[in-house]
């Protein structure tokens, strides 16, 4: 899961991604206005968590963006401005959620998964998608009751094409969700390939049907 901090507070922003990394989230950061356009025009995220107060510009502006490019990501403001007026704008704009600094880690930890889990799976800890049971909090995969023994990168392929069922996803959309902004610098984007290979490996050691499906010249998609 990716999240996106946008936040000028240096060592706040750190201390956020060194704990939702802890997590299992995939963190990278914006420190301006204009960093934080760039990124959201150019990358899709599981949840953006958004100062209001930025150099450059609001982070009300930037909301405001997200929602005229229609895009869907969760978005937390996280903001030292407690004014009522802030929260009622932001929350009328289209964010999730508010959250007034300071704020403990595990808070904001929670917020985040409480809302990537309403946005993708039905307000649901456990995913069923066909014979599949999806553990998201134990971080498990389960056929017919058998774990499958998936590695970091496997889990997280899967919960993206099961959140994105039935559509068609490019291979450097999935090497952008496993790897962030890093994609745009690697030479290859191969090892998508290899972690596909090794899931349907592992998903038909188990006698899970063949879902994930390559659309030659285009992606993946999970039928279900």
């Amino acid at each position: 899961m990716k999240i996106l901090i946008i936040e000028d507070e240096q060592e706040l922003a750190q201390n956020i991604a060194d704990y939702l990394s802890g997590e299992s989230y995939l963190c990278e950061h914006a420190a301006t206005f204009g960093q934080a356009i760039d990124k959201i025009e150019s990358f899709s995220y599981d949840c953006i968590l958004l100062d209001l107060m930025l150099p450059g510009g609001s982070g009300l502006e930037i909301l405001e963006s997200l929602k005229k490019q229609n895009k869907q990501e969760g978005v937390i403001i996280i903001s030292a401005k407690n004014a009522i007026d802030d929260k009622v704008k932001g929350l009328q704009i289209g964010a999730d959620d508010y959250l007034a600094k300071p704020f403990h880690l595990s808070e904001l930890s929670a917020r985040v998964y409480s809302i990537i889990r309403r946005k993708q799976f039905g307000n649901s800890n456990i995913v069923r998608q066909n014979e599949l049971e999806i553990d998201l909090l134990g971080k498990t995969v389960k056929v017919a009751n058998q774990v499958i023994n998936l590695t970091k990168k496997e889990f997280d392929l899967l919960l993206f094409f099961v959140g994105n069922k039935n559509r068609v996803i490019s291979k450097s959309a999935l090497a952008e969700h496993l790897s962030g902004d890093l994609a745009d610098m690697l030479d290859s984007h191969d090892f998508v390939y290899a972690h596909i290979k090794n899931l349907k490996k592992k998903l038909n050691e188990v006698h899970c049907d063949n879902h994930l499906k390559t659309v030659y010249g285009t992606g993946y998609k999970w039928e279900g």
